[in-house]
């Protein structure tokens, strides 16, 4: 080596490099007490920022003079060259990226904090912006892979038939590449269209969950039991599913009771209204009690209706309502509870029981007095 004493300049410039992104790091957390960004940018970028401030001074210092003149040296420096720049796009890719993130999350801890009636609108853009920074991240990848490679003179000579091939190429990797292509632009399809949206409450094969994530390839539902059902995205492109919350958040609980005909159904509607004016749950809208069905075995249909804010408070509504009807009807008519009536020829109006019981009389049996079967010679009765 001919110049031993750029080492040290070299080290001297990396340190240097490193303290002054540590002192922009300090500024921008005090500032970002007051500037969300600033605090976004310190989150994603710190290691970045190292990163590329090192990389940036070795490339300002760095000379193919720091190494000797023979041929194998100056093939060395070369190679350390190379492995620099790629480097470098590396690096600077990886800052982009965070940046963008961190752009990204000031919007999104906004709309975080939207409640009301605008909480549906926040969380249609919060999905947007998901799904785009996403794409974002992945086409500044592939430039960035795409740069590197082509920083090799072999790639670059083999560019022009590459490109006189494209064509081929690229009907061969759209149908290898089909299934991953379609869940992409279902996945843009899901979220330009408004018909899911992030912490949406959506029924899939009779499973209740949120939404928990959205990308472009599946599709996370947290259940409500905390279990976790992954589906790809076209998935909800080619398959029906319930949202809950496609235009609002509100939802109707249902309670369903079969009871006896001899419930008093206004003094049964006036205990459910006191009862749900007096339960939080309630948002204080919609509520109905109505007979909905006769049933067999002389049993009444009631359909409860009481609407919530939400399909949580729904759920929890819908069984307080039940648990009180049920206590309520046990407690004061317990002659209304449900029960099964059999039919005896003795309650058939205007039917000869004698004569239909003797009709069904097995072969020998008779009739004893008192109009029961006798029982047959030999055996006793008890």
């Amino acid at each position: 080596m001919q110049s031993p004493a750029e080492w040290p300049i070299l080290a001297v410039s990396v340190v240097g490099a490193i303290l002054l992104v540590e002192v922009m790091r300090r500024l921008l957390k005090r500032a970002g007490r007051k500037w969300s960004l600033a605090g976004h940018l310190v989150e994603h970028c710190t290691w970045a920022g190292f990163t590329v401030a090192a990389v940036v001074a070795c490339n300002l210092v760095f000379g193919p003079g720091m190494f000797g003149d023979s041929p194998r040296e100056q093939q060395l420096a070369a190679t350390v060259e190379r492995g620099l720049g790629l480097v470098t796009i590396g690096s600077v890719t990886w800052l982009i990226v965070q940046a963008s993130y961190a752009l990204t999350d000031v919007v999104l801890e906004r709309l975080v904090r939207v409640e009301g009636e605008r909480n549906r609108r926040a969380r249609r853009i919060m999905t947007q912006i998901a799904l785009v920074r996403r794409i974002a991240a992945v086409t500044i990848i592939v430039i960035a892979i795409g740069a590197m490679l082509f920083s090799f003179p072999q790639v670059r000579a083999l560019g022009a038939g590459l490109l006189a091939s494209a064509g081929i190429a690229g009907a061969v990797v759209g149908i290898a590449a089909q299934p991953t292509i379609g869940n992409a632009l279902a996945g843009l399809q899901l979220a330009f269209s408004d018909a899911l949206r992030l912490d949406d409450v959506v029924v899939v094969g009779d499973e209740w969950g949120r939404i928990e994530e959205l990308t472009l390839t599946y599709v996370v539902v947290r259940l409500w039991d905390e279990r976790r059902l992954v589906l790809p995205v076209s998935y909800f492109t080619q398959n029906m599913f319930e949202n809950w919350t496609r235009h609002g958040s509100r939802v109707v609980a249902v309670v369903f009771l079969r009871v006896d005909w001899s419930i008093p159904i206004q003094k049964l509607r006036d205990e459910l209204y006191a009862f749900i004016q007096s339960n939080p749950l309630w948002d204080q809208k919609d509520w109905t009690l109505q007979v909905t069905d006769v049933l067999p075995n002389g049993l009444v249909e009631l359909r409860a209706l009481m609407s919530a804010a939400d399909s949580p408070s729904a759920w929890d509504l819908k069984c307080d309502v039940r648990e009180h009807l049920v206590t309520f009807i046990r407690e004061n008519f317990p002659e209304a509870l449900p029960r099964f009536r059999v039919e005896t020829p003795e309650t058939r109006a205007g039917v000869p029981w004698t004569a239909e019981l003797g009709a069904e009389l097995a072969p020998g049996e008779q009739l004893s007095d008192s109009g029961s079967p006798a029982p047959k010679p030999g055996t006793q009765q008890r």
